[in-house]
């Protein structure tokens, strides 16, 4: 799918108008959250996912835990 989207200006922020179909095809309405990152293709918008946050946050806790450890599994 390749569609233009508008940006406007909202306050001293910009934000982009998404068409119904983009919004159906994430599973998004109006006031969910949607995520976006960086991938070697370009950006890529997916609606947010709480247990993935959850999930992240844990792996960060055990990374920050066990630095030393990984340290030397990486080697």
């Amino acid at each position: 799918m390749n569609k233009p989207l508008k940006l406007i200006k909202i306050g001293n922020s910009t934000g982009v108008i998404l068409p119904k179909e983009v919004l159906a095809r994430l599973r998004v309405a109006l006031g969910d959250e949607l995520s976006l990152s960086d991938t070697p293709g370009g950006v890529e918008l997916r609606a947010n996912d709480s247990d993935f946050d959850t999930q992240m946050a844990a792996a960060q806790a055990v990374m920050d835990r066990r630095r030393r450890a990984l340290r030397e599994l990486a080697k």
